[in-house]
């Protein structure tokens, strides 16, 4: 809806962002390669190439540009659509019709989670430079943004990176749901809100691919998650 667009563009750049305003899916995917943009909003609904396939195509690329934070707008009440969004890769999303205002929250949102903390870049302090949180085969350099196994790279996204991290960080302990909803997506947990448990199992399936009795996280039903620590595994 190019009308809808400019209206939430003009609102966006009221609030102090450079906005570029595209209508087509494969203008969008190579602008996305061409440009590291702070974060790029999809609709599920684009000519060309579906917002779905931008973002697969985005998410599989090797380009360092496309690593932006990615929130969809789908459809009021289609549960499939905001499902499918999470698994393949997006940092959040939101249901139409929305307002400006809460579409400006979720960016600021994304973009707090994905931008590192300047205590972890700064030159004065050296054991920020260099802060490894490390549990059993698995490390994370949280200066670098990395995460491995057994030494070889994780690829994660930055919100499957912040949630690893706090699961790391409170290892052996449980971490509700409704923690992560607050630290990680920056927001309360909602209603039948499943998006923090598809972002969980997108991060259990790449800790160990197709190793599921190896994986650290445990799902303590109805209560939250557990990073195992080794002796406490199986």
């Amino acid at each position: 809806d190019p009308e809808l667009s400019d209206l939430v563009a003009e609102y966006l750049r009221g609030e102090g962002w450079e906005i570029e305003v595209v209508h087509n899916g494969e203008v969008a995917l190579r602008r996305a390669n061409e440009e590291a943009f702070a974060a790029l909003v999809l609709d599920v609904m684009l000519p060309g190439l579906s917002g779905f396939e931008v973002l697969r195509r985005t998410r599989a690329s090797e380009n360092p540009n496309t690593r932006s934070p990615i929130v969809m707008l789908t459809a009021r009440g289609d549960e499939v659509d905001r499902v499918l969004g999470l698994e393949m890769g997006a940092d959040d999303y939101l249901p139409k019709p929305f307002s400006s205002r809460e579409l400006a929250a979720r960016l600021r949102a994304v973009l707090r989670r994905s931008t590192p903390e300047e205590t972890a870049a700064s030159p004065s302090n050296p054991e920020t430079q260099r802060h490894l949180l490390k549990v059993g085969e698995f490390e994370i350099d949280v200066a670098a943004h990395s995460a491995r196994r057994g030494g070889t790279a994780i690829d994660l996204t930055a919100l499957e990176l912040r949630l690893l991290e706090l699961l790391m960080s409170h290892a052996g302990n449980v971490v509700t749901r409704e923690q992560i909803a607050h630290d990680v997506l920056g927001r309360g947990l909602l209603l039948y809100d499943r998006s923090v448990d598809t972002h969980m199992s997108n991060l259990r399936r790449k800790l160990t691919p197709g190793d599921d009795e190896r994986n650290p996280i445990k799902t303590l039903r109805g209560t939250g998650y557990i990073f195992a620590l080794p002796e406490q595994k199986g």
